[in-house]
């Protein structure tokens, strides 16, 4: 008879979350660094939020992305759920250096579009075994919607 292995510590396990969650936020963080004065530069729309307001709303976003990991893990999420959630990060972490960085707002629209899939499925598959981890990417998935459209303006206006 197989027995199942035992669970990881559950606070470890958050803690490990945050820190995957945390790396993607410091890359993006240090590929940000003329961010300011780059978006200050850009015609936007009228509708474009001020630069200080990124900072906060990411903190927030990214504690909730981790959580929401932490939650369908505790469920004994299944790989693909997982490998969504990867897919995403990385999508997530590949933006800013495009944007801001590289210049080159259209592979970064290209980039984000793909991330706003990739969370729908990341919400989908996660739905399925928490409601309570699929919840908590429903403002980040907004939020990315918001970036999306903002993302295609400033392409449109520059």
């Amino acid at each position: 008879m197989t027995e199942r292995a035992p669970h990881r510590n559950p606070w470890l396990m958050l803690a490990g979350f945050l820190g995957v969650v945390a790396v993607v936020a410091v890359v993006g963080g240090l590929a940000a660094t003329s961010a300011r004065a780059v978006y200050a530069r850009l015609e936007q729309p009228a509708w474009a939020p001020p630069a200080a307001l990124f900072g906060p709303v990411w903190t927030v976003l990214y504690v909730t992305i981790a959580v929401a990991g932490w939650l369908y893990w505790r469920t004994d999420g299944e790989t693909r759920g997982f490998a969504a959630y990867g897919i995403g990060l990385l999508f997530n972490l590949l933006w800013t250096p495009l944007f801001f960085e590289g210049g080159a707002a259209g592979l970064a629209l290209a980039d984000i579009v793909l991330l706003d899939v990739v969370v729908v499925v990341t919400i989908v598959l996660f739905g399925r075994r928490s409601k309570a981890a699929a919840a908590l990417l429903v403002p980040y998935l907004a939020w990315i919607l918001y970036a999306t459209a903002l993302n295609t303006a400033i392409l449109v206006l520059n």
